[in-house]
């Protein structure tokens, strides 16, 4: 356990992109998002104001997944770091930001509740359809939205170093062609209906359950990957 924990300081040894970047992202699209609902507000609209900017640093999450692998791995290879151990590191310390990220959510939601949407009417961490169930439920949603994101970016990274890049357009080429081919078969059947209709059922914490499933099935898909890699 010691040498696992020795790997989350080695990852971290570079704060800025686990914590800083994604952090500095947050505040830039809060930011920009501000001054558009304060423009609105100024222009007489009252009404509630709902943005997706605060989607923004669970992209660079997708980049920080890729970057754990193909800076830190052949490091900690050369350092005698077993592949288990970089492996339940590297995925403990992206628990730990995701985590991080999560709290600064639910406190940014519990400001603009507070605030009445920072005085604006405007709300960038509350949305409604997250926050019904409760903040430790949005906390979850957005703490499995963010290692989604991670997961997704590293188990892209191991099939590049196990692979190579041809092999990654190969495979996310065919999961775009699944997903295309998925949509125009509920199209086909007239079936979008019941699709949303199920999404709405679930609700955000139900798909985040859902989320949960797909990050342990691509953490597992990474380690076997990871297994075979070359540093």
């Amino acid at each position: 356990m010691s040498r696992t924990l020795n790997v989350v300081r080695m990852q971290l040894v570079n704060k800025q992109t686990y914590i800083w970047v994604p952090l500095i992202v947050l505040a830039g699209a809060l930011a920009v998002t501000l001054v558009i609902y304060g423009m609105l507000a100024s222009a007489g609209i009252d009404e509630p104001k709902f943005g997706g900017g605060a989607q923004a640093p669970l992209w660079t999450f997708l980049f920080v997944g890729v970057q754990a692998l193909t800076l830190s791995f052949p490091f900690s290879q050369a350092m005698s770091v077993t592949r288990r151990e970089f492996y339940l590191g590297t995925v403990l310390t992206a628990a730990m930001t995701s985590a991080i990220l999560a709290v600064v959510f639910v406190l940014g939601g519990l400001v603009e509740l507070a605030t009445n949407g920072w005085g604006l009417n405007g709300y960038f961490f509350h949305l409604n359809w997250i926050w019904e169930a409760g903040p430790l439920a949005a906390g979850f949603v957005f703490f499995v939205i963010a290692m989604l994101f991670f997961v997704i970016g590293f188990w892209a990274a191991t099939i590049y170093k196990r692979f190579g890049s041809t092999w990654v357009a190969i495979i996310l080429s065919a999961v775009g062609l699944a997903l295309a081919g998925i949509t125009w078969l509920i199209t086909l059947r007239g079936a979008w209906g019941p699709v949303i209709e199920w999404i709405l059922t679930q609700g955000a914490l139900g798909l985040a359950a859902w989320g949960v499933l797909l990050i342990t099935v691509l953490a597992v898909s990474s380690w076997a990957t990871l297994r075979r890699a070359i540093p």
